[in-house]
């Protein structure tokens, strides 16, 4: 393998790595990764967009399942939470759909622990928050572009 692929491949999974993380309850900074990979390499732009968006949906489902297993453990500990209060009540407003906003910093990870703990259904949870997701990194990429 080639010194380049290396570094390409190490850089990809790096920001994998940083986008799952930052999805999670965790904070971090895939889009800062993202664009320094498309900086390096412009080509591949689309597969930064994809790799960023499945490490990011696959945090966010983290946090899903996080919640969807505690709710019946820990509910009167998370119930009295503000932020957690209030995406709740969007979630039980708007369903799954609310998850298109679980790219927005902090919210987003509250919307898909009160989408876990209440539990809904999983393949929209999953098509909302993969689609929410992937359309921040492909403006991101846009912008970039």
């Amino acid at each position: 393998m080639m010194f380049n692929e290396l570094v390409e491949s190490y850089g990809t999974l790096g920001l994998f790595v940083s986008s799952f993380v930052s999805s999670t309850l965790a904070p971090g900074g895939s889009e800062a990764v993202l664009v320094y990979l498309i900086h390096e390499n412009k080509k591949h732009w689309f597969y930064y967009v994809l790799v960023a968006s499945c490490g990011n949906t696959l945090g966010a489902l983290t946090t899903y399942y996080m919640a969807y297993f505690a709710s019946t453990k820990f509910a009167t500990k998370i119930n009295n939470k503000k932020n957690f209060a209030k995406a709740q009540t969007l979630i039980e407003r708007y369903g799954s759909a609310a998850l298109l906003l679980s790219w927005l910093p902090l919210i987003g990870d509250v919307l898909c622990l009160a989408a876990g703990w209440v539990k809904l259904n999983f393949i929209k949870s999953l098509s909302f928050i993969m689609l929410g997701k992937f359309l921040r990194y492909l403006f991101v990429a846009w912008v970039v572009s």
